[in-house]
Formats: structure tokens, sequence, C-alpha cells
């Protein structure tokens, strides 16, 4: 387990330092309440990965894909309007996880049964208005 604690005006050292940790492992699950800044610090990870799309929570189309530095895409689940693992289960979710590229999943809770075991966890929580303590479980 690591702990990073990050201010808002320093997210992209604190995104650098967690891709340094999480190392070749692609798939992330990001805990926290509504608001303790998952989707903005799926922002800073893109931005360290050279997205230059518009990153934003795909709350109503469940995935983004963007396009990193590299060449290879990044998608971004955000299952928080996911009613069944069905309905997870039928946005080829296997495909996704098992392409080798990032997955950012936002809300995994409501997916938990179709998680794979190497799934990195990552819990996000508000300590005040803009400093976050992030721990990494993997």
């Amino acid at each position: 387990m690591k702990e990073i604690i990050c201010k808002l005006d320093n997210l992209g050292a604190a995104a650098a330092e967690f891709l340094e940790t999480v190392g070749e492992e692609r798939l992330i699950a990001f805990y926290g309440h509504l608001g303790a800044g998952k989707t903005t610090f799926i922002k800073a990870l893109c931005d360290e990965l050279g997205v230059e799309d518009n990153v934003c929570s795909p709350t109503f189309t469940i995935v983004n894909e963007y396009q990193a530095a590299d060449g290879f895409p990044v998608y971004h689940f955000d299952f928080y309007r996911v009613d069944s693992l069905k309905e997870a289960s039928d946005l080829g979710l296997e495909e996704y996880f098992y392409s080798g590229s990032f997955c950012f999943m936002e809300w995994p809770e409501k997916i938990s049964d179709l998680l794979p075991e190497e799934t990195v966890e990552v819990r996000i929580e508000p300590l005040d208005e803009v400093t976050r303590r992030i721990t990494i479980c993997m």
C-alpha cells in the first residue's frame, strides 16, 4: 500500500508518482465518494500520459476512449449509472480489460464481481478543500 498526499495545484507531480508506482499495471479502480476528485485525478493521469483529448467523466456513455502520446488508447469508465452486471458485461469489458491499455474506472464497486483479480484499487479521500489522500492498494 502506498499513499500520495497532493494538493490540487500539484496534481501533475502526483500523477507522475502514481504512474511510476503502478508500473505495468493497467486496470485501475478508483473509489471515493461523489466529489472526492476521481475524475480530476484521472484528468491529471491522462495529461501525464500525453492525452490531448478533452478528458471528462463518461457518466452517460459509460466509457470514453482517449489517445495517449504513445499511440495506445486509454479507457475511462464511469459505472455510476450501470444498473446491473449484465449491462456492464454487455459492454464487452473483457476486451477492454485485456487490451493492455490503461482502464481507469470510476464507481467500480458497481461491477466488483466483474473486475479481474489484478485490478489495482485506489482510494481518494479529501483531507480539506484542496488536499487529497490517494491510497494505492496493489
